[in-house]
């Protein structure tokens, strides 16, 4: 019978793949409404910076906390979480050009929509990508520790 404590190791791993399918579902509902133009621009363009956010929120949660701890209790993992923070920088940077386009969006006649969805849909195959391996290769060893910081607030209450 497993301990309360590994109970929520256990869990933490599941909620990882929640926090990352929450991040799934929000970029393909800002890129359909991108799409099929069903927003406003002025709603579409909040749901994208309100989406930027939360992805560099959980991001900076992995980095900081999650990561750090994982590479405490298992160094052997080094080259994968320098795979994964290099990952995040990549992210960071298409996040970056998305802001810049949307501070342009709301300009007069600022049309920048479609190059926002193209950039959505690149950084949506990269984090596709990027979450998938993240999962496969630190699931286990999240699962095997124990949090002893405030980091899965960070990771996983991006959305509240």
């Amino acid at each position: 019978m497993a301990s309360h404590d590994g109970d929520r190791a256990v869990a933490l791993s599941r909620q990882l793949a929640h926090a990352h399918e929450e991040l799934r579902r929000q970029i393909r509902e800002i890129r359909t409404g991108l799409g099929h133009r069903r927003l406003d621009d002025d709603v579409l363009l909040t749901h994208c910076l309100a989406f930027c956010t939360a992805l560099t929120s959980h991001h900076q949660g992995e980095d900081t906390g999650m990561f750090a701890q994982l590479l405490r209790e298992r160094p052997d993992l080094a080259a994968t979480v320098a795979n994964l923070v290099e990952d995040h920088g990549l992210i960071a940077s298409i996040l970056s050009r998305v802001r810049e386009l949307a501070d342009r969006a709301v300009q007069p006649r600022g049309s920048a929509l479609e190059e926002i969805g193209r950039e959505l849909d690149g950084l949506a195959a990269i984090m596709e990508s990027h979450f998938g391996y993240e999962e496969r290769t630190i699931s286990e060893a999240l699962d095997a520790g124990r949090p002893d910081t405030d980091w899965p607030d960070l990771v996983f209450g991006f959305g509240r």
